[in-house]
């Protein structure tokens, strides 16, 4: 399927009349640190190989104000464009904003920005995810129980929308009762001590939303810790290696999959298209999503 989609960007970009001569393009990632992000890096890297561009990879580590910093060095490095998963919605908008000035296309992948001018946006759709992870969830608790929710990176656009699609759906639901939300910013170690406080405080849970895998595997880990994983089960969303392992071992009930390599080829290969006059015709690129279960 890979090898296909590449073959596929590489027959439309041969359309494509006049050629840059030499291209560079800058990848600022959230954080590294989450395999979600590597793979969509990696998808990056090899349409950046296909097209024979440069690539210029800037890892966040989750710090808006070195995104910020990344960003702007990029834009010193003279980059032809730039492909930006912002770590956070409203700070990155200087950022963009500056790009803007220095005429540098600002394509947007996974999460968004919430100023700025960007030529195109390339993610799933967060809100129908987390609709999809609550209707899963309401089915197989029987449209009646106790949930919790653990929360991605306070201003992260996908946290945001994760949720809003999640608690809108459970909200149609009497039999079910939202009885916590808190924070534990897409990560694993911090997902599995939220998840104990959890625990803690709430005597019984039939069901986690986790707004991704990482923090679901964390919460799983603190769940058999405390003995309680058959009191409950969990659902993630974006379907990395080590939560489908965890579904098929019986660990995670299920995940809402994404398709970080795609977001990594579409976004180097619409780069490409920008920088070399192609007019899109859309502002916005949906990569589909699924449920995935055992």
């Amino acid at each position: 399927m890979k090898k296909l989609l590449l073959a596929l960007c590489l027959v439309a970009i041969l359309g494509i009349s006049a050629f840059a001569s030499s291209m560079t393009v800058g990848l600022s990632v959230s954080t590294l640190n989450n395999p979600f992000f590597v793979i969509l890096r990696d998808g990056a890297i090899e349409q950046a190989k296909v097209l024979d561009v440069d690539l210029v990879v800037m890892d966040a580590q989750n710090d808006p104000a070195k995104q910020v910093s990344d960003i702007e060095d990029l834009i010193q490095k003279k980059v032809d464009v730039i492909l930006l998963n912002p770590t956070d919605a409203d700070a990155l908008v200087p950022a963009v904003e500056e790009a803007n000035k220095a005429g540098i296309p600002i394509l947007t992948i996974d999460r968004s920005v919430n100023g700025g001018e960007v030529a195109l946006h390339i993610a799933s759709d967060n809100v129908k995810g987390g609709g999809m992870a609550a209707a899963y969830t309401v089915e197989q608790l029987g449209e009646k129980g106790i949930v919790v929710e653990l929360e991605g990176i306070t201003g992260a656009s996908a946290a945001r929308e994760r949720g809003q699609g999640f608690d809108t759906y459970i909200a149609k639901f009497s039999g079910i009762k939202l009885a916590a939300k808190q924070t534990a910013d897409f990560d694993r170690a911090k997902g599995m001590s939220v998840m104990e406080n959890i625990l803690q405080a709430q005597p019984k849970i039939d069901a986690v939303f986790a707004q991704n895998d990482e923090m679901a595997l964390g919460a799983i880990q603190a769940i058999k810790a405390a003995k309680r994983q058959k009191e409950m089960f969990v659902v993630g969303f974006d379907a990395v290696p080590d939560a489908l392992d965890a579904i098929k071992a019986g660990d995670m009930k299920a995940t809402i999959a994404q398709q970080p390599w795609m977001m990594g080829v579409l976004g180097v290969m619409n780069g490409y298209l920008v920088v070399n006059g192609v007019n899109l015709g859309v502002k916005f690129i949906p990569v589909p999503l699924k449920v995935i279960t055992q």
